[in-house]
């Protein structure tokens, strides 16, 4: 199934968490009507785990997985949203929150994935930031530590969603795909190449399966 919508973002470092601060506008609409067109496309499949990215940098993929955790959190559903872009990160900047420790100091073995979930200022979404810049992103998260963090979380939660590096820019999102249910792709209207999106479809494909691809239409 597709979802097709089109949506206004910024592009800054730290996201705009407009599902979160303006309930009542028309973009916050646009992210409940992607949440149901979602929820109506896995209702009678196991897809808990899901990668959010982009075939490339700039395209909205991290507000695009925050606003997204924000809306599903709204309806009641317990979500973890994972920062899984150990290269360059911003969830904990559009969060205000801490990255001391996050996903590379679980994985590195420093701490356990319990100690290192915080509570969002939403009700029912918890984060787990990239914590600090390892050296070796992509053994990371081609870890077993890695699938053993993901079927933790999609034990706790009702949905995982994972904001990794855009699929044509690095082998990360490829990696993390094998221990996932699917992928959501977003593109930016007016921007992305049709053939990046034909390849970074081709890239994915062998790994997970494509739940649904986001137009986003930037001002």
């Amino acid at each position: 199934m597709r979802i097709m919508n089109r949506k206004s973002s910024h592009s800054t470092n730290k996201v705009n968490l407009v599902t979160a601060n303006n309930k009542g506008c028309k973009i916050s609409e646009e992210y409940r009507s992607i949440r149901t067109n979602f929820l109506s496309s896995i209702k009678d499949q196991e897809s808990k785990a899901l990668i959010v990215t982009s075939p490339n940098y700039g395209e909205g993929k991290s507000t695009t997985a925050a606003n997204f955790a924000i809306s599903l959190a709204q309806l009641g559903k317990k979500v973890l949203l994972i920062d899984a872009n150990l290269r360059n990160s911003t969830l904990h900047f559009s969060f205000k929150k801490s990255n001391y420790v996050g996903l590379s100091s679980v994985l590195l073995g420093r701490t356990i994935l319990e100690e290192s979930i915080i509570e969002s200022e939403i009700i029912g979404l918890d984060l787990l930031t990239s914590g600090p810049d390892p050296f070796n992103p992509a053994d990371l998260l081609g870890s077993h530590l890695m699938k053993t963090l993901i079927e933790t979380a999609t034990e706790k939660y009702d949905l995982v969603l994972i904001d990794s590096p855009p699929a044509l820019e690095f082998t990360d999102t490829k990696i993390i795909a094998n221990h996932c249910d699917g992928v959501i792709l977003v593109i930016q209207w007016g921007k992305t190449k049709s053939n990046d999106v034909i390849h970074a479809q081709k890239i994915l494909s062998d790994s997970t399966k494509l739940m649904g691809v986001i137009l986003n239409d930037r001002k």
